[in-house]
């Protein structure tokens, strides 16, 4: 039960990642993309009707992981205090930027609320791949469960680390730069026909940094993080998740160079789930590893719930997504298509 219920954590997580991602990277390459205000309200447009019901994926793993694992939830709540209180901000600054952009007019505001809805995206996205690097990385747990991280010691990834360090900085910038990508991705698939062709143009500058940041964050993980690679090597499913990240990188490098978006946004969306299925899969069955004594590290095991509420659980997480499915389903059929004149979704791809 306990591996059922890291399981659906780890899916929870995935779809925000690929969902609100495409939206955090809209708004990272917003100002490269569009040249007029028209135009970046074009991109907001393609993402408008989505992005904030995107962010309900979050907040499900979140409450799935209060249900499933509450020592992870408070200790990993306690250690990240000052990150997770810049995400928050960062969220609530996008919000803020799209919403007030539509009712703030002038040639002042608009630009200002672009540059803000721009920044917010680049480093919500920075500081999520920090936060992974931190997960993958370990943290200096203590023998109650717990641990405090500074902002940064001298950037080495030590048994007394900070939130940032080499290594969790490269991870953060392959997450820009994948997002970036993602982004630009949806901007060319759902974007009129002009719009789409930048995003695409970008897209392909893109994708050979995606694919270098990629390769060096492996070999950096596999240094970092010797239990991933290992963990990999002996499950036999363990080839899948990179397997299918590669796939995705060339299915992007492919259809993009065709023009055909929607199966390069749909490669994009497997190289982030393949990348995340192998963090995964080469993690557990830890949930957070010790930086220093591996034995004090989290698993499954010792932060799960009673057996009982996790069975209790499952039935309600189940009623949950299923409700939830049925939103998305529903909203993504009827915003689907090429923006059209009214910025609706009303044209085939």
């Amino acid at each position: 039960m306990e591996t059922l219920w890291f399981s659906l954590v780890g899916l929870m997580l995935t779809l925000y990642v690929v969902f609100d991602g495409f939206d955090l990277g809209a708004g990272i390459t917003q100002l490269a993309i569009a040249r007029t205000p028209e135009e970046r309200r074009t991109i907001l447009a393609t993402i408008g009707p989505v992005w904030d019901g995107n962010e309900v994926w979050l907040l499900a793993a979140g409450g799935a992981l209060y249900a499933a694992f509450p020592l992870l939830y408070a200790s990993g709540l306690s250690g990240f205090y000052l990150p997770l209180m810049i995400v928050l901000w960062l969220l609530i600054l996008r919000g803020i930027a799209i919403e007030f952009r539509n009712h703030l007019a002038g040639p002042v505001w608009a630009p200002f609320w672009d540059a803000i809805f721009a920044g917010a995206s680049a480093v919500l996205a920075l500081t999520f791949g920090v936060a992974l690097g931190n997960v993958v990385r370990g943290v200096p747990l203590d023998r109650s469960g717990y641990f405090f991280v500074p902002l940064w010691t001298d950037f080495r990834v030590s048994p007394e680390p900070g939130v940032f360090d080499w290594y969790t900085v490269l991870v953060g910038l392959a997450t820009v730069a994948a997002l970036g990508l993602h982004g630009a991705l949806w901007v060319a698939m759902k974007a009129p026909l002009d719009l789409a062709a930048r995003a695409r143009r970008l897209a392909a500058v893109a994708l050979p940094v995606v694919a270098a940041l990629t390769l060096l964050v492996t070999i950096a993980t596999f240094r970092v993080q010797p239990r991933i690679s290992a963990s990999l090597a002996a499950n036999h499913a363990g080839f899948l998740g990179p397997a299918l990240a590669l796939s995705g990188l060339l299915a992007v490098a492919i259809c993009g160079r065709r023009g055909i978006d929607a199966l390069a946004f749909l490669g994009s969306t497997a190289y982030l789930a393949g990348m995340l299925a192998s963090v995964f899969a080469g993690l557990h069955p830890l949930v957070l590893p010790a930086s220093g004594d591996p034995a004090l590290a989290l698993t499954i095991h010792n932060t799960a719930s009673g057996a009982y509420a996790l069975r209790v659980g499952l039935v309600w997480w189940t009623l949950g997504m299923a409700l939830v499915s049925g939103y998305f389903i529903i909203t993504y059929r009827h915003f689907a298509g090429r923006l059209g004149p009214d910025l609706g979704g009303t044209e085939g791809h």
